[in-house]
């Protein structure tokens, strides 16, 4: 089997703009999910779906594979394109990660890829309830991703016995500065 985690990462300039435009703040959480993604055992490769120089350098650093996008046409169709190459690539499964969620651990990634070892959709939520902060896909076009608002209802429904699990360190995505200060006070 081989496992091909994808982090798409939007440009730094147009991210977190809820949190008044933190490009800062955007690139130290991608950093941290970058650390995660190298650290974990059972990921066989990364792609990094991007136009974001920053990234493509940290990327490239740590051996990732850097996917052009080649336009801003937003997070699914980033995240199917990082479908597409790990489908080139041979990939048996992919697992489709945020660049906003800083506490994510490579022990994390592993456990989760060990409790999930078989055909199916796996959809990680946010703390809310409502959205998708991860998608564990085997075979990797098992489902086209669909995230956004009420986006975990959404990839249940497409997948006939899809999972539901809760990934403590993709529970805390940052969007909002309440997100933020949960981060934050989950770091205390």
């Amino acid at each position: 089997m081989t496992t091909v985690a994808i982090l798409p990462v939007k440009s730094f300039d147009r991210a977190k703009q809820r949190l008044g435009g933190r490009p800062d703040l955007a690139a130290a959480m991608a950093t941290r999910v970058l650390d995660a993604l190298a650290a974990a055992e059972r990921v066989d490769a990364v792609l990094v779906v991007t136009r974001e120089e920053a990234v493509r350098g940290q990327a490239s650093e740590r051996g990732f594979e850097i996917v052009d996008e080649p336009a801003l046409a937003g997070h699914n169709a980033a995240a199917q394109l990082g479908l597409e190459r790990a489908i080139a690539l041979g990939a048996t499964r992919a697992l489709l990660v945020p660049g906003d969620c800083p506490l994510l651990t490579g022990a994390e990634v592993d456990a989760l890829l060990d409790r999930h070892d078989g055909p199916g959709v796996v959809v990680v939520p946010d703390r809310h309830g409502t959205g998708t902060n991860a998608l564990l896909l085997e075979p990797p076009d098992a489902i086209r991703p669909s995230f956004g608002p009420g986006s975990r209802d959404r990839h249940l429904g497409l997948a006939e016995g899809a999972i539901l699990d809760e990934v403590p360190g993709l529970l805390l995505d940052v969007d909002t500065r309440e997100d933020l200060a949960a981060v934050q006070e989950a770091q205390r």
